[in-house]
C-alpha cells in the first residue's frame, strides 16, 4: 500500500509473540491467568499471545478512549467498557498493542488495583519509550520502536489498517504519534 513502510514483519512478530508466551508460561508456573485485552488494538496480539501461553487462561476486555480519530493523545483517558468478571485474587495480564505515553496503561493499572488481583502484569507488543510521560513499564515487551506513527497488526489510524499482518510506519503521519 502507498504511504506504508514495513517496520516489523509478520515473521518477526510471530517469533516474538511465541517467546513472550513461553516467558509468561514459565513465570506463572501452572497458575491460571486472566488476559485483559485493551480494545480494539490489542485483539490480534491477544489472540496470538493466548495461543502461545500453556496455562489455564481466560479472557476479558476493557475499552478506553484517549485518541478518538486524532494522532495525538488527548491527555485524558475515559473508561468506555469495564471488565465483565471479578479480578479479585487472580493473576491479571493486561494486554496492550502499544505502550506510548503511559497515560492509558497507568490509568488502567490503577483501576485494576482496586479489584484486588493477586498480580497485575503488562504485556505490550510495542514500546515507544521516547514518548513516555508516565512512570510505567511493561513486564513483557515485544519490540521497542522509534517515535513513528505505526499501523497494522491491530493498530489503526481512524479505524483503518488494523488488518495488516505487519507493523508498518504510516509515512503520511510519521511525525511521531
Amino acid at each position: 500500500m502507498d504511504g506504508l513502510r514495513v517496520l516489523i514483519t509478520r515473521q518477526q512478530i510471530a517469533a516474538k509473540v511465541s517467546e513472550m508466551g513461553a516467558r509468561i508460561t514459565a513465570d506463572f508456573a501452572g497458575e491460571p491467568v486472566v488476559l485483559i485485552g485493551v480494545l480494539k488494538g490489542s485483539t490480534i496480539f491477544l489472540a496470538d499471545l493466548a495461543r502461545q501461553i500453556q496455562l489455564d487462561a481466560s479472557f476479558d476486555f476493557i475499552a478506553v478512549s484517549s485518541y478518538g480519530n486524532a494522532k495525538q493523545h488527548s491527555g485524558e483517558v475515559r473508561l468506555v467498557k469495564d471488565v465483565d468478571h471479578s479480578l479479585e485474587g487472580k493473576n491479571v495480564i493486561l494486554v496492550e498493542d502499544i505502550l506510548d505515553t503511559g497515560l492509558t496503561l497507568g490509568y488502567i493499572k490503577s483501576l485494576f488495583q482496586a479489584h484486588q488481583p493477586k498480580s497485575i502484569k503488562i504485556a505490550a507488543l510495542l514500546d515507544k519509550v521516547s514518548r513516555r510521560t508516565e512512570p510505567i513499564e511493561a513486564d513483557y515487551v515485544g519490540f521497542a520502536i522509534p517515535d513513528e506513527f505505526v499501523v497494522g497488526y491491530g493498530l489503526d489510524f481512524a479505524e483503518r489498517y488494523r488488518n495488516l499482518p505487519d507493523v508498518c510506519i504510516l509515512e503520511a503521519c510519521s511525525d511521531g504519534a
